[in-house]
């Protein structure tokens, strides 16, 4: 499974928020910026994540983007669900009946992997990825 654009580029953008999240809103031309995104392919990540409550926008010369919720409320699961849908290593398993279920010999490892990649996601927070990267700096900087 890869995550397209949408994902990768989305969880770096409400990143960048969680980073600034208290200091005001954060203008789009500077997460456009800083991850080299389109500001137009930013605004419809944006807005999907505003329509979930995640992100919300103040307008004006002072305006932007801005957590609507703090950094510890926020999965990377969340954010992911948002802008990819549902996290799975294989079709088969969304879908109610599988014909071939009772003679399906890897069904049970989708559904591992699964469980295993929401596992992972769900419990990743905004503010957990500002911890790393905090100890990533300060590692570089013992270097």
């Amino acid at each position: 499974m890869i995550l397209s654009t949408k994902g990768r580029y989305g969880l770096k953008a409400i990143f960048e928020l969680a980073l600034n999240y208290g200091s005001g809103p954060v203008p789009l031309k500077k997460v456009s910026n800083k991850y080299d995104i389109s500001e137009s392919y930013l605004e419809q990540l944006f807005t999907k994540l505003k329509k979930r409550g995640y992100i919300g926008t103040a307008r004006g010369p002072q305006g932007g983007y801005y957590l609507a919720r703090s950094p510890e409320e926020i999965t990377v699961g969340m954010v992911l669900r948002t802008l990819e849908g549902d996290m799975t290593p294989s079709e088969c398993i969304n879908k109610d009946i599988c014909s071939r279920e009772s003679v399906c010999a890897t069904r049970v490892i989708w559904e591992k992997i699964e469980k295993s990649i929401n596992d992972v996601i769900d419990n990743i927070t905004l503010a957990d990825m500002q911890e790393e990267q905090k100890n990533i700096l300060a590692e570089g900087n013992n270097e």
